[in-house]
């Protein structure tokens, strides 16, 4: 459940919202453009089946973006409310539909009013982007297979997201409501492996790639090869943690995979968890309420701190930092950290976790798509990929990295593909 408990405490904050006619939360702020005024608004009246409803209209996640969304960076942040004081409770408002829209079986649209086409779509992935395109799709009739790799959905909202930051129960049931549209689903089907993109291809008339970048960065310094040294993306989603108790453990990055991952090894029993970040706090691209809890779970910063190196014989003994100072480079519009020469120094430390970022499987070379130079799927503003009867979004097609961005992504796929297939009835009619 949110945080939010009784009645009269969802009404004081619900009446809190000024219900702005220019919407700056939904149409600067939010990704997915969620009418938030009039959600809210339907809430102050109590008519909670009729807010989830509003909701639905754009985003099918609305239990979990309500929960894990920067909302001070997104709708939040663009609160007229929060020009003198303090934002609306967006996101604990979302969630609380969410949850109610789960408490009471509130269906997503009604499907006795869809009508079935014979068309089909292929989605690999079924994280937030894949499950976002299939529920759009569903709702305009055309049958959504998802083929996934695991035996289950979610994707990182499943295996990337602690528990105490999003209970799998409302995974779980969020999910549900996605597949109770009529969406089949295919485990244990693995891309390059028992899943081959040109059989597809012949079955369905579109495919829709969401599976992901799930590959963490390395920082090619040196040392990075010891035992010891893991990906902060691989240990959150195989969950496959070596023994850390009484143990310090060094987290690089910032964001909030690193936060995931600190939270998570200091609640598995580290002795010592230090975050190293070669940048000021404010420019941590994780969310303020994160990095406030975790450090109030004692977990350790180092700003303004590089690694020069990784020290040990076969295992992390130890790891050589730098100081870093802020400067501004020529072309660029944040601060750059620079190495302080001279300002060395080591530190004990028995395990590192790089969670720098992110990058494509090494499959994706051969799938015969054109990549941008990061690696990602290159797509047009369509989704399209070089391929035009086959689209691609999320991570995978270097979509900023938040739930609600990908989840646009499937979303907007989803219409494009709606279209297609509309011209193209049309025209056999």
């Amino acid at each position: 459940m949110t945080d939010i408990e009784n009645k009269e405490e969802i009404i004081e904050k619900a009446s809190y919202c000024l219900n702005c006619t220019m919407k700056p939360c939904s149409q600067k702020g939010c990704p997915l453009g969620n009418n938030i005024p009039e959600f809210i608004k339907l809430i102050k009246e109590e008519k909670y089946e009729e807010a989830y409803k509003t909701l639905s209209e754009t985003t099918v996640l609305q239990a979990i973006c309500g929960r894990i969304c920067p909302h001070k960076k997104q709708c939040q942040g663009s609160c007229v409310r929060g020009i003198k004081g303090e934002p609306v409770s967006i996101g604990e408002l979302e969630a609380f539909i969410g949850d109610k829209s789960i408490e009471n079986d509130y269906k997503l649209f009604n499907k006795s009013e869809v009508k079935k086409l014979d068309r089909k779509v292929a989605i690999i992935g079924g994280g937030p982007a894949g499950l976002t395109c299939a529920a759009f799709l569903a709702k305009e009739g055309i049958q959504v297979t998802i083929f996934e790799r695991y035996d289950f959905l979610g994707g990182l909202l499943a295996y990337g997201i602690p528990e105490f930051r999003l209970p799998k129960d409302v995974v779980r049931n969020t999910i549900k409501k996605i597949l109770d549209l009529g969406v089949k689903v295919e485990y244990n089907k693995e891309l390059g492996k028992n899943l081959k993109i040109q059989q597809l291809e012949k079955e369905y008339d579109a495919i829709f790639l969401s599976f992901g970048a799930n590959k963490s960065v390395k920082m090619v310094v040196e040392g990075e090869n010891l035992d010891g040294v893991y990906g902060g993306n691989e240990l959150l989603e195989y969950n496959q943690h070596p023994d850390y108790t009484g143990k310090i453990v060094a987290v690089v990055g910032g964001g909030n995979v690193a936060m995931d991952c600190a939270r998570t090894v200091k609640r598995l029993g580290a002795k010592e968890v230090k975050v190293i970040y070669r940048r000021a706090e404010e420019q941590m691209p994780a969310e303020e309420k994160e990095i406030k809890e975790a450090k109030e779970e004692d977990i350790q910063f180092l700003f303004q701190n590089n690694i020069v190196k990784i020290i040990g014989e076969e295992k992390v003994e130890k790891v050589e930092l730098i100081k870093t100072e802020l400067v501004q480079k020529d072309g660029e519009t944040r601060l750059s950290p620079v190495d302080i020469d001279g300002t060395n120094y080591i530190i004990d430390i028995d395990y590192i976790i790089m969670a720098l970022g992110s990058k494509p499987a090494d499959f994706v070379k051969d799938l015969g798509l054109e990549l941008n130079k990061w690696g990602n799927i290159a797509v047009n503003e369509k989704g399209q990929t070089s391929n035009s009867k086959i689209y691609a979004g999320g991570d995978i097609a270097g979509t900023k990295s938040t739930v609600a961005w990908a989840a646009k992504s499937g979303r907007d796929v989803a219409h494009e593909i709606i279209c297609n297939i509309s011209n193209i009835l049309g025209k056999s009619s």
